[in-house]
């Protein structure tokens, strides 16, 4: 599938109510929704209600003053809305979605798919790019937890800290980095998924 490039004027074009606009936006990420909760909802109405609620809310949101400051970034965006709305349903749905004969509530896939990897590939490319704003301090020490994902207790004794130190020193790089995110970007949805991880 051919990833599309967005930008300002795109943006601009959907939110004016453009007709072919909106058929390209509905096409395109129906396409790649359907990718991403095939293999998480067995219901079709479950996926085509994930579907419809998220590209309401993506709306709704460009729509609002200031909308997407990053244009290039919808479709990280439109992921990371789409996965809110997941876990609503996650949350909301008792029995209705089901893996298997013994109604146990349906998971996460934890499989990867083409539009999880360009999502993911965007925000690690911009998480990179901020790093380098950071002090080296800091930046070597986001690096090695989040993005190396190397063992708590390795970074401990390349930083020559304890447990309880590395704590306090995480906390403070990733309140410089979230300072750093608000300057380039903005407080978006993007850090929120970002900073879960720890």
């Amino acid at each position: 599938m051919h990833f599309h490039a967005f930008d300002a004027a795109y943006i601009e074009s959907l939110c004016a109510g453009e007709q072919r606009t909106q058929e390209h936006f509905v096409s395109y990420f129906t396409a790649l929704l359907h990718l991403k909760l095939r293999s998480r909802l067995q219901s079709p109405q479950a996926r085509e209600d994930v579907r419809q609620e998220t590209f309401s809310r993506v709306f709704a949101a460009l729509r609002k003053d200031g909308g997407l400051r990053e244009p290039d970034r919808l479709g990280a965006f439109v992921n990371t809305v789409c996965n809110h709305v997941l876990f609503e349903h996650y949350r909301s749905s008792k029995t209705t979605e089901s893996l298997d004969e013994e109604g146990r509530p349906e998971l996460p896939s934890r499989s990867a798919n083409a539009f999880d990897m360009v999502a993911t590939r965007q925000i690690k490319d911009k998480v990179r790019e901020i790093l380098l704003d950071l002090p080296f301090r800091e930046r070597s020490l986001l690096k090695a937890v989040f993005l190396d994902e190397r063992d708590r207790d390795e970074v401990c004794t390349a930083f020559g800290v304890d447990r309880e130190y590395l704590r306090v020193l995480l906390h403070r790089a990733k309140q410089e980095f979230k300072t750093v995110y608000e300057k380039r970007i903005g407080n978006q949805a993007g850090f929120d998924a970002y900073s879960q991880k720890s």
